[in-house]
Parts: C-alpha cells; structure tokens; sequence
C-alpha cells in the first residue's frame, strides 16, 4: 500500500509536468509539501479521537508542538534542513503557508492524505466502497495561482472520488458496529479516570504513563509514551479490578463485544429514549456507562463558504478557455449530495438488552419492553430512509 508522502510525490510529479493554468507549480516547495504530508497526522494519540475526548488533547496542536518543539528528533532533523525549516512545515499544516498549492494538496477537499486513507482502508477493510481512478485524476490535475484544479474533462473522476468518500463513511467509519467499540472504549477510559480518583474505590493496578492524564498535568514528553500496545497492556491489567464497571467494560473492549444500538430521531423520540435509559437502570446497568447517546455526519462535499466557522476549499474544475467552475455547479451527482450533512444518531446499550441472553428472570418484563421499543425505532428508522 501507498501512503501520503508517495501520493503526494505523485501528485508533485504530475503537477510539475503540467503546463496549464496561471501559476504553474514552484517545485522549490517540493519538500516541504513531502514533509508535511509525512507529519501532518503525527500527533494522533492512542485510538485517536476518542482518546482526545476524554483527555482533552489535540492532535493537531501536538502535531505542531512536535514539529517546533526543539527536544523532539522530528525537529532536529528538520532543522538540518534550515533552522526555519521546522515553522515552514508547521505552516503547511497550519494552512498559513503563502502557497495555497501547498496547502491544498495537504489539507483540503481532494488531498495526498483523504486519497490514501481511502483507498488504504477500502483495502483492509475488503470493500469497494472506498475505490476510485487515482491513475486519471493525478492526469487531470492541474496548479493554477489559487491552489490545485482538474480539468474539465476530468470530472467524472473527481464524482468518482466524492462518492467513493460519501460511502466509505456511511457504510464503513459510521458503521454502528465500529461506533459500538468506540462506546465501550470512552466509557473504558472514562471509568478509569473515575476510578484513579476516587477514595472510595480507587485503581487497583498500575496505569504509570497514564496518571498525567488522569491528573491533568501532562507534558508532550508524556503524550509521546503512549501508542495502543501501551493501552492495551493496561486494559489487560483492569480485567483483573475490583471495580465491575472497569473489569467489564474493559473485557467488552478486549474480546470485541462492542455495543449495541438503535437509531432515532431527537425531536420524536425522546420520551422513548428516556424510557429505555431508566430501564438499563432498572436491571442493574449504570446508565452513565452504560448507554450512550452516539451521533455521526459528515458533509460529503461542499462548496465554499466563507461565512462558516470552518469555510472549505472548494473543487475548481478548468474549462477549455481557462475558465474556473465550482464542481457542483456543474456535476448533478456532486450538486445532489452537496452542503447535505449526512449521517444518524444513535442509542447504545449492552448487547444484553436485545440478544435474549437474560429473557427468562426477575426483569423479564423490562427486557421485553425495552426490545419492543427498540424494534419500534428501528423499524420507523428504517422507513424514513
């Protein structure tokens, strides 16, 4: 597999060979973009975003610290380059660098990094969702003085990648089952915060290179230390726990047993919602870690918006005379799933509520409310589809 330095190579490579538009490529930027393409993600933690939300860190903002940080190795190595060369490459990621080539072809709608992981987790997941030309869009690629564009007659290309985008989110990262082991895993870590700050039934087992964040001082020095193996090593040691919420989700966690889910609507479903929280509560399930209000979208495509908290970079396409066209004004697939947030939210509860493991028993009527209340939202869900 490819990653985003290769891709952004190739899309360098292509881009110094074209000879249209008004602002020909400037292949002295060649090495920062390759950099920055390298490091732009550097600073994700263990299990990413989830890790962030419990912790309150920031990927984006450590990727920067360990860039211009002089104590990491990636600095040091940078400033071989030149001293500047470290801010150069934080500017790319920062999107301030004066090229906006360079900016988009790290950070935008049609980047190195959104074509790798694409295709990259359309292969290890073994769908085809995530598929698209590469081949004929870095053909179609072209530098012009406001950033990158396509050809016009490489639209149908670009449609390609935007679906292909669309789907993967749909049916593989909002995946309920993938948002169930995400569940299990904040309420995993929430409980283990809890627990190492509590007197009454405090963390049994050593989580050393964890307690600067359980506590909240910690360093980039700290954050460093962390990567899944290390987490994981510690999810180990808490199925051994006195605490019954940090053994048992921590076992839910290990040996995949992620949450189940039900989708429903905010504005109708709330009562039913409520309803089905007391019940959790009602055999024995602490609500607070045992359910989960869950919401995932995404905007498939936009154009841009100057106005909005995060304006994106539109997709320009070139026409025959030099011309520039916004994508969905011209492509009826793109201008039908454009500025349309996509995606549902959810309910998440243990799997015990709904697989007929405990039907029989003193909250036997509970679980058989609860399931003909889910079945309810589940079967209006599907419909409004």
């Amino acid at each position: 597999m490819k990653s985003p330095v290769v891709f952004a190579t190739t899309l360098l490579v292509t881009m110094r060979q074209k000879e249209e538009g008004d602002g020909l490529w400037d292949d002295s930027n060649r090495l920062v973009v390759l950099c920055a393409a390298l490091l732009h993600d550097v600073g994700h933690g263990p299990y990413s975003h989830t890790f962030e939300k419990i912790f309150d860190t920031n990927h984006e903002q450590i990727t920067i610290d360990i860039i211009l940080s002089e104590e990491t190795e990636v600095n040091q190595i940078l400033r071989k380059v030149s001293s500047t060369f470290p801010q150069e490459v934080a500017s790319v990621i920062q999107k301030t660098h004066p090229n906006p080539q360079v900016v988009q072809l790290i950070s935008s709608q049609i980047d190195a990094d959104r074509m790798d992981y694409l295709l990259r987790d359309a292969y290890f997941t073994g769908v085809n969702y995530g598929t698209f030309d590469l081949t004929r869009i870095l053909r179609v690629i072209r530098p012009y003085k406001g950033g990158i564009a396509f050809t016009y007659s490489g639209m149908h290309a670009v449609e390609d990648y935007i679906v292909s985008r669309y789907q993967m989110y749909m049916q593989v990262y909002f995946h309920p089952v993938s948002r169930g082991m995400e569940v299990v895993l904040n309420h995993l870590l929430k409980r283990a915060a809890a627990c190492y700050n509590s007197e009454s039934n405090p963390l049994r087992h050593s989580a050393t290179f964890l307690k600067p964040f359980f506590e909240g001082t910690w360093t980039l020095e700290d954050y460093l230390r962390l990567d899944d193996g290390v987490l994981n090593t510690y999810f180990s040691h808490w199925l051994l726990e006195e605490d019954a919420i940090l053994s048992d989700l921590s076992d839910r966690f290990i040996n995949r047993r992620p949450f189940k889910s039900v989708p429903f609507n905010r504005t109708n479903d709330g009562a039913q919602i409520e309803r089905m929280k007391q019940i959790v509560e009602e055999v024995g399930f602490d609500p607070e870690y045992y359910t989960a209000i869950n919401n995932s979208f995404d905007l498939p495509y936009d154009f841009y918006r100057p106005d909005s908290i995060k304006p994106r970079t539109q997709i320009e396409l070139v026409e025959r005379n030099g011309n520039m066209v916004e994508l969905s004004q011209v492509s009826s697939i793109v201008d039908a799933i454009s500025g349309k947030v996509r995606g549902d939210e959810r309910l998440y509860f243990p799997r015990e509520m709904v697989s007929g493991e405990m039907q029989n028993g003193l909250f036997m009527d509970d679980y058989a409310e609860f399931q003909n209340i889910a079945a309810q939202l589940d079967v209006f869900s599907n419909q409004m589809k």
